[in-house]
């Protein structure tokens, strides 16, 4: 009996080693310090708004949205707002309209512009917002918009109808082509003629338009908790910069999220792109 014993607790041991040895993801600071997720929501209680850079296909991204998601609720309640570059601005009546009751899932579903991955990735936090009362902002610029940007530049916009430019941000839209979020857009490979001086304007003109409805649906002594492509957000750029362009004394905390081969230390590379890095193993399956 004694032996079975002893083997169990060995078998044990070696199984949570293996555990704790193959860990999915590892928190690190804006220093590249490993962190704990619990320090990272203390750090949270202040923000204005969180700006939270998922990578768009990684399960373990969506996975501490739905979390963060949930803590942020059990700290403020309905004082949380969330808000997604996965919904468009015109859609938001749509939007209003599923949360409220007044249509049913299959008519959301079907008529608001969903991305392949709502159904795994996304809806759950729609319907935690659903369930628990909160609102839900579709932040970013209608595609077409972004569409005509790339071919006219920001004066394309200027010729929109009174109704379509509500769902955009006051024109004329600030810019600034040396923020390395755009001005490293102009040198990307495998891109040939297609990289114009307009090509980047589209992807300001989505963190602009994301920026303007996050200060629309945030105010003093809410928290606006954001969901977008990394990108948006990186090096504090991007939907940041737009942020405090508009209002430099908001608190903003951004959470960014990479790959690596080794995740047991951030690579200098990925330090100091965000207040928290979540560093995923590069094998991670991905959801789409």
């Amino acid at each position: 009996m004694k032996n079975y014993l002893i083997v169990g607790i060995i078998s044990l041991l070696l199984f949570s080693s293996f555990k704790s040895d193959k860990p999915a993801y590892l928190l690190f600071n804006k220093n590249g310090k490993a962190v704990k997720y619990e320090k990272m929501l203390k750090q949270l209680e202040d923000a204005d708004i969180v700006l939270f850079g998922e990578l768009h296909d990684n399960p373990i991204s969506h996975w501490l949205q739905l979390e963060l998601t949930k803590d942020l609720y059990r700290q403020n309640g309905k004082k949380l707002v969330l808000g997604a570059e996965m919904f468009e601005s015109d859609n938001q009546v749509i939007m209003d309209e599923y949360l409220s009751g007044k249509i049913s899932n299959r008519n959301f579903e079907d008529e608001i512009r969903l991305w392949p991955n709502y159904k795994t990735d996304y809806k759950p936090l729609v319907e935690f917002a659903k369930d628990s009362g909160l609102y839900f902002v579709a932040t970013n610029v209608p595609r077409r918009y972004a569409s005509l940007v790339n071919k006219q530049g920001f004066e394309g916009l200027d010729d929109l109808s009174d109704e379509a430019k509500t769902f955009l941000p006051p024109l004329p839209v600030p810019y600034d082509s040396t923020l390395n979020c755009y001005a490293s857009m102009m040198k990307m490979e495998g891109m040939g003629s297609h990289v114009t001086a307009n090509f980047p304007k589209a992807q300001a003109i989505k963190d602009a338009t994301m920026a303007h409805f996050i200060l629309k649906n945030w105010e003093p002594g809410k928290i606006l908790l954001h969901y977008h492509g990394a990108y948006h957000s990186e090096n504090f750029e991007s939907i940041y910069w737009y942020l405090k362009h508009e209002n430099p004394e908001l608190k903003i905390v951004t959470i960014h999220s990479v790959l690596q081969d080794d995740i047991s230390e951030l690579t200098e590379e990925n330090t100091g792109a965000a207040d928290f890095t979540i560093c995923v193993d590069e094998d991670m399956t991905r959801t789409r």
